[in-house]
């Protein structure tokens, strides 16, 4: 995603430069400060949701009956 990041900010600012155009160049300067910075939208550690079970210890044996109907 770096890579992608600091391809497009390069074009924009590129495009940004030859077009005179500001709001692409503020575009292009939010892209290359997420490539040097490492962080995205969601932060450093992307949209991960922790993974805390808490049920960890009490794993109890589950027993099962099996249901039939009659014909």
């Amino acid at each position: 995603m770096r890579f992608l990041r600091l391809f497009l900010s390069l074009m924009i600012g590129m495009q940004a430069f030859q077009a005179h155009d500001y709001f692409l160049g503020l575009l292009a300067l939010v892209l290359l400060f997420q490539v040097a910075t490492n962080v995205g939208c969601c932060g450093p550690a992307g949209c991960v949701t922790p993974t805390n079970n808490k049920n960890e210890g009490n794993i109890e044996d589950i027993t099962f009956e099996e249901v039939t109907t009659k014909k």
